[in-house]
């Protein structure tokens, strides 16, 4: 239990820090949002970019892996839509719910924990989830909600074709693809300009924690408290078990073959709360208090539901 603590102790710690930092005034919440675009703009690029670019892209390219992360996710948006419908939610809050419940914080949360958990594999096992993420969870979810609002009088195909063109353009897709063609083409970094990619990849961790502590700061915490705490429920506990369960099926069958390290790291995957930019898309729809609930919820009660999983796990 020692060693799991070890893990995770540093990760909330960081956490903590960010949101001490800003509760006592030391930092602005405004300066977690401009450190936040630094982390998503240059640190976690850099990272992806050299986390692909150095490996054989045999290696990079994980379909088992993705293969399972990505019917785990579907098959829980389909439990979180069908629990919402059967409670007759609203489209908005239903999408919201799916959302909530289908799209880890891999990149401010997830990487940290595998940067301690498996040092060796963290930038590609975040390579392998920004994959599935931004190429179907995200969208599916993003579909979801701006259909909820009617699609700004588009069809569902336009809709989806500017929400996949809006996340091509993102920095950490450019970090990913650039990095997957350098792996194609063999292409060797010069080490000056590798060490400057590995100053800025190195930043990201502890920075990406200390953002989201202090974004926790001043959340509309007025909002749906059983819609919360549904959307808690699945993200933390739906999630990983549907992910798990896919795994083991799938390799009772032959079906998929991994290592024991990512077997454990795509569960772990599934098992982190939200992405940050949840409260945001949120605020489109008046849904922001309870999308903050659930976010201040899962940040929480990750704390034990990841040092369970590392328990029953490792």
């Amino acid at each position: 239990m020692t060693a799991i603590l070890g893990i995770t102790f540093p990760i909330y710690a960081l956490i903590a820090l960010g949101y001490v930092i800003v509760h006592k005034g030391v930092f602005e919440a405004s300066d977690m949002r401009t450190l936040g675009r630094y982390v998503l703009n240059l640190a976690l690029p850099a990272l992806l970019f050299t986390a692909v670019a150095k490996r054989d892209v045999a290696e990079v390219f994980q379909p088992d892996y993705m293969l399972v992360y990505a019917l785990g996710g579907l098959l829980t948006a389909a439990l979180a839509w069908g629990v919402l419908t059967l409670q007759r939610t609203d489209p908005a809050r239903r999408a919201l719910g799916v959302m909530g419940s289908i799209c880890p914080n891999n990149a401010f949360v997830g990487y940290p924990i595998m940067l301690l958990a498996f040092p060796d594999l963290a930038g590609m096992i975040l390579a392998l989830n920004f994959l599935v993420e931004n190429i179907l969870l995200v969208p599916l979810s993003l579909l979801l909600m701006e259909l909820a609002a009617g699609g700004g009088g588009r069809g569902p195909l336009r809709t989806l074709g500017g929400i996949l063109l809006g996340l091509v353009k993102m920095p950490m897709i450019i970090g990913l693809l650039a990095g997957l063609a350098a792996s194609l083409v063999g292409l060797t970094i010069p080490g000056p300009v590798d060490r400057v990619l590995s100053m800025l990849a190195t930043s990201a961790a502890a920075l990406s924690l200390i953002v989201i502590g202090g974004s926790l700061v001043g959340l509309p915490l007025s909002g749906n408290r059983g819609l919360a705490a549904q959307i808690v429920a699945l993200k933390l506990i739906a999630q990983p078990a549907l992910v798990g369960a896919v795994l083991l099926a799938l390799t009772a069958v032959g079906a998929v073959s991994l290592t024991p390290d990512l077997r454990v790291a795509v569960v772990l995957s599934a098992a982190m709360p939200m992405f940050g930019i949840y409260t945001v898309l949120a605020q489109r729809h008046g849904l922001a208090g309870a999308a903050s609930l659930a976010m201040l919820g899962a940040t929480t009660a990750a704390f034990v539901t990841l040092n369970a999983l590392l328990y029953l796990l490792t």
